[in-house]
């Protein structure tokens, strides 16, 4: 009784996440690996958190709004990678209905605020190299205050609009979800025949706005570098790089990786492919790795992280 046909969704009492692994060799080397990106995505988000709180001179919008993406990193990681090791650990693959419902909300709530923050921080750098005799006005402590709350508040409503609606759907395709967390793509296919198509439109309504903030962040970067590359100095062209790097490959990582999860085409689709790589790819590499791009470029918040360590 592994997969259990219903007529509606409202009998389904819990789903079963796709398994990693059947052998228990591989489910605990599953289980040892995600710990050890987890408390990689703990230390370098939770380093990045205090020492920008600790340091006064990182209390700048560019560093408040970095503070805002560790502690979404935090969240979404949290949000998928406990519950896949609980699993493994225990050689099971059951979650709640409610769970589920919780998982999938709490990821797309972090997901889109992490989305709509990195289109922000892009303005931040846009302002702060393109118009630096406005930079105190534009980006005052309020400003910043404010979107940051907009991204939050943003991320909120999109989770809230999308959970509400793929859970009002009828589910009579079984309880098996082919991911290893509750994701969208995966409860929509559960879902009786045309019933999912209020969601695939919520879901294009979405991608616009998201293409309308990549088509504003690029616009922002083509600005920057414009300016970047008439700097007479290779030291200041090298300072404005350094700032910018950083969050450009942030960017590239997180939408890059969205992209192909959800655009990737059908020929290449295999529920091997779609778990490991992109899975992985989109939901749990970039929280670990976003701290250690950001400190490895940026000399200032090394600096503050190194005096933090040794006070």
């Amino acid at each position: 009784a592994q997969r259990q046909k219903m007529s509606n969704s409202s009998s389904i009492t819990h789903f079963l996440l796709l398994a990693f692994s059947d052998t228990r060799q591989l489910q605990l080397l599953h289980f040892c690996l995600f710990l050890g990106i987890y408390l990689a995505a703990l230390l370098g988000n939770g380093l990045i958190i205090t020492t920008i709180a600790w340091d006064h001179h990182l209390h700048t919008p560019m560093y408040f709004f970095l503070s805002n993406l560790s502690v979404l990193d935090l969240s979404s990681i949290s949000t998928t990678v406990p519950k896949s090791m609980h699993n493994s650990l225990w050689d099971t693959r059951a979650v709640s209905y409610k769970g589920c419902a919780a998982q999938l909300f709490l990821f797309v709530f972090f997901f889109s605020a992490e989305y709509w923050l990195l289109t922000i921080m892009s303005y931040d750098r846009y302002v702060a190299i393109c118009k630096p005799l406005h930079y105190g006005t534009l980006l005052g402590s309020r400003a910043c205050v404010h979107m940051a709350a907009a991204a939050w508040g943003a991320g909120f409503l999109n989770a809230l609009l999308h959970t509400a609606n793929t859970f009002s759907l009828p589910l009579c395709q079984g309880n098996a979800v082919d991911q290893f967390f509750c994701e969208i793509p995966q409860i929509l296919k559960l879902s009786c025949s045309d019933s999912y198509l209020r969601e695939v439109g919520l879901l294009v309504f979405v991608l616009f706005i998201v293409f309308c903030c990549f088509v504003f962040i690029v616009v922002s970067y083509v600005q920057i570098f414009r300016v970047v590359l008439r700097i007479p100095s290779e030291q200041g062209r090298h300072k404005a790089f350094s700032t910018c790097l950083p969050h450009l490959a942030v960017l590239f990582l997180f939408v890059s990786s969205g992209m192909f999860a959800y655009l990737k085409p059908s020929s290449i689709s295999s529920p091997f492919l779609d778990l490991l790589v992109v899975a992985v790819l989109y939901a749990v590499v970039p929280p670990a790795v976003n701290p250690l791009i950001y400190s490895l470029r940026n000399q200032q918040l090394k600096d503050a992280m190194w005096e933090l360590i040794t006070h």
